[in-house]
């Protein structure tokens, strides 16, 4: 009877990133069903479709994954996704509902998951050495600009030269 050899594995803090791209899906659901869009609307006084939403959401999804794919390998792209859900979390959600004591779709989910999740995923890479200065600092600046980047498109789609729309630009 032959012998099964163990195959020597490494173990990571990569699955981490998974974890975050489940706990934003989870996010999504709050956000959906306790109408996030209402709330943008109101609050923020940003004119955000459903339609929107939802392909913002998409490329987040797309993003997390990719960054669990891509790993350790190339942290600075990895970690942009938590750094994503940081700067969602203290900017989108905290600090509006600090500022307007009015209740944000997603700060549950923010406050419970992104937050110790986002921290997470850095302290993993950094206990398995791949989070440097370089990396931190590239990762985080990429995941804020991610997350201002619709939010620059939600306040130019009305102005002069970008409605598509034919009608009257604001």
């Amino acid at each position: 009877m032959a012998t099964r050899t163990p195959r020597s594995t490494v173990v990571t803090h990569e699955y981490i990133l998974w974890i975050a791209t489940i706990a934003y899906a989870i996010h999504m659901v709050e956000e959906t069903i306790l109408d996030w869009r209402g709330w943008v609307r109101r609050v923020l006084k940003l004119q955000a479709e459903w339609n929107e939403f939802y392909m913002v959401n998409a490329f987040v999804i797309v993003l997390g994954a990719s960054g669990a794919m891509i790993g350790w390998r190339r942290p600075e792209v990895s970690l942009a996704f938590p750094a994503f859900m940081l700067v969602n979390a203290t900017l989108f959600h905290i600090l509006p509902v600090l500022v307007t004591r009015v209740f944000s779709p997603g700060v549950l989910t923010a406050v419970v998951f992104f937050l110790p999740i986002g921290g997470w995923a850095y302290y993993g890479a950094w206990a398995d050495g791949a989070l440097t200065p370089l990396s931190g600092a590239v990762s985080g600046l990429a995941g804020f600009l991610m997350m201002m980047f619709p939010i620059a498109l939600q306040v130019i789609k009305h102005k002069p030269g970008f409605r598509q729309d034919g009608g009257p630009s604001a």
